[in-house]
């Protein structure tokens, strides 16, 4: 089963945005841009069931591929 998508449109005053905290500059987030990760959403997609417990997001998989 696919992971669903998290709502992120509203802010969390306890939880600062991520990227904020991040420096712009590191070479894993400047990676991290260029990846297109909507073609492996695309791709990946097909194989995830519609029953079952929900699976990781693909982007965690793959981006955990490319570090290995």
């Amino acid at each position: 089963m696919k992971a669903k998508k998290k709502n992120c449109n509203q802010g969390n005053f306890l939880y600062p945005d991520l990227l904020k905290q991040l420096n712009p500059h590191h070479s894993l987030l400047q990676l991290a841009k260029q990846i297109p990760w909507q073609h492996f959403d695309d791709e990946f997609t097909v194989y995830y069931s519609e029953k079952g417990r929900p699976a990781k997001p693909i982007r965690l998989m793959v981006g955990l591929m490319i570090l290995k």
